[in-house]
């Protein structure tokens, strides 16, 4: 039997969340509710979320997609993306269609009765999605798709607009009640800059209260306004913002400073690559060992180490290459939809000893 719905840390069925949601959104003044993070980076934390922070995050979205809509439920509704997708969708005065409740994603889609129709999803969910001429159709039909979770590769973005998908995306996390810059342009009331070493810096009404029993590490991100989030950036002159990653997966290999976000994102651009994932783990030898992880492109050879690493040099420094190379089925995926990092590193770390 499963557990009684709760908001403290949100978790329970899409339908039992999607009543105590509807009861939080409705009250005078009610306590802030709690997501976990997806602990892509280590333990999930719980981040209390006021209802007025939400409700704004909600309501700016509908308004940079050109109107609030109904939301097709594809993503897990304890973490923030889905709780978004619900609350979006109350907002809007109906409900969220999970997708799991549903054969297929079309007859999910011809369920929801609003006028405008999105979807939220993560990178992974759009490339599987894709593959079905069915499924792509309807994609192409919905008012936009919202993709955040991990950054998108580009050719992953170019496939969706070839056939007509509106993709939107995103960037936030928890502590900003999900997607907070939409295709590298803050939402209305949010602002975002960058700091030391080009630390993205996040203000306004979407912020989170704090972690709830950890005062000293929210004193220690949330200063003068301010979510000193763990990503770096770069702002172009058209004020847009790009996440490179986050600033703790820049390790040092070699004497050489190596973003893993941009050496990922390179891989997925072979067209014999699939998926990629990108590590540092500890070596007596570079500091940090630079290892990749990549799934196959099915209608294609799995690439060579050799090949990989030449195709990095090519357009980045020979130095940021990765030393290993590992070709694998999947890659392993947290409940969030996001990847999970953490099993990479250890599975690395036990096969070297």
């Amino acid at each position: 039997m499963e557990a009684a719905p709760t908001l403290r840390p949100l978790a329970g069925s899409p339908a039992g969340v999607e009543r105590l949601l509807a009861d939080w959104l409705g009250a005078d003044a009610p306590p802030p509710l709690s997501v976990l993070t997806s602990g892509s980076s280590g333990e999930p934390r719980q981040v209390a979320l006021s209802a007025a922070a939400v409700r704004f995050s909600a309501h700016a979205t509908a308004d940079r997609l050109g109107g609030a809509g109904q939301w097709v439920l594809a993503l897990p509704v304890r973490h923030v993306a889905g709780m978004q997708v619900v609350v979006r969708s109350l907002l809007a005065g109906s409900s969220p269609v999970t997708l799991a409740d549903h054969p297929d994603l079309a007859s999910a889609t011809r369920a929801l009765t609003h006028r405008r129709r999105y979807l939220a999803l993560v990178p992974t969910q759009l490339h599987r999605m894709l593959e079905s001429r069915r499924d792509a159709e309807t994609l192409a039909g919905l008012d936009a798709v919202l993709l955040g979770g991990s950054a998108a590769g580009s050719d992953l973005l170019a496939a969706a607009r070839a056939v007509g998908v509106l993709v939107v995306t995103t960037y936030g996390m928890s502590e900003t009640c999900g997607g907070c810059v939409y295709d590298g342009v803050p939402l209305d009331g949010v602002q975002a800059r960058l700091g030391d070493r080009g630390r993205v810096l996040v203000s306004g009404p979407v912020l989170f209260d704090r972690y709830v029993d950890e005062p000293a590490l929210t004193a220690e991100v949330l200063r003068a306004g301010w979510l000193h989030t763990p990503d770096a950036g770069s702002i172009d002159r058209w004020g847009r913002l790009e996440v490179l990653g986050r600033l703790d997966d820049v390790v040092v290999s070699g004497g050489v400073n190596v973003p893993l976000a941009v050496v990922e994102r390179r891989l997925l651009a072979h067209p014999s690559v699939d998926q990629a994932a990108v590590v540092g783990v500890p070596d007596l030898e570079w500091g940090s060992r630079v290892v990749a992880y990549v799934v196959a492109h099915p209608a294609a050879r799995p690439p060579s180490r050799a090949e990989l690493r030449d195709f990095v040099g090519d357009a980045h420094p020979r130095e940021w290459a990765p030393l290993e190379l590992t070709v694998v089925d999947r890659l392993p995926m947290l409940a969030s939809g996001k990847l999970d990092r953490q099993t990479l590193i250890r599975e690395t770390a036990s096969r070297r000893g």
